[in-house]
């Protein structure tokens, strides 16, 4: 990006084929809507050209790509008027440790629905916080620079999600299991 700011914006392509995938996904997990968020991808590599001057280089990249990332995100949910509300239930399932084997193929749909409905019931915040932490693999310390906050808060609120999560999930299984009888 350093190159990118000093005027070599061919660099820009560079960037784009390493970064527009996980960008994808991180703004696709936000709202759950595949042609917003391929417009927001553009959006955010258009800006990053706009307001190259302020890559200053001294923290990572992907920090500065999120910032830009979540400051489109907050202008398309301005315009549309709506919350951010869907994931990829089958990737958070695997890295939150769900999944109950090929065997029971219907169960495990019914519990990848209850995630979806789970994640749902999150707030922005929290749902943001386990996408950014747990999908898009940042680092604590990243996530920090990101959300303008401290590693130790950024731990504790990962730490508040996940458990948020696990209860909602739980009020819903247990919700499900009574239903059924």
């Amino acid at each position: 990006m350093l190159q990118v700011k000093a005027g070599d914006l061919d660099k820009m392509g560079l960037l784009f084929e390493r970064y527009h995938r996980p960008l994808f996904g991180f703004l696709f997990r936000m709202t759950g809507q595949t042609e917003a968020s391929e417009d927001m991808v553009q959006t955010v590599f258009y800006r990053m050209l706009k307001y190259r001057h302020t890559f200053t280089g001294e923290g990572e990249f992907r920090t500065w790509m999120y910032h830009l990332a979540r400051n489109v995100l907050a202008d398309q949910i301005k315009l549309n008027k709506r919350a951010a509300n869907q994931a990829d239930i089958n990737e958070l399932s695997d890295r939150i440790g769900g999944g109950t084997g090929a065997d029971d193929h219907l169960q495990q749909e019914q519990n990848q629905d209850m995630l979806s409905k789970a994640m749902e019931k999150l707030s922005g915040e929290q749902r943001e916080i386990l996408i950014l932490s747990r999908f898009q693999e940042l680092k604590y310390s990243e996530i920090a620079q990101v959300l303008n906050s401290t590693e130790g808060a950024i731990k504790v609120r990962v730490h508040r999600a996940i458990n948020e999560l696990r209860r909602i999930y739980l009020l819903l299984e247990t919700g499900r299991k009574t239903h059924e009888l």
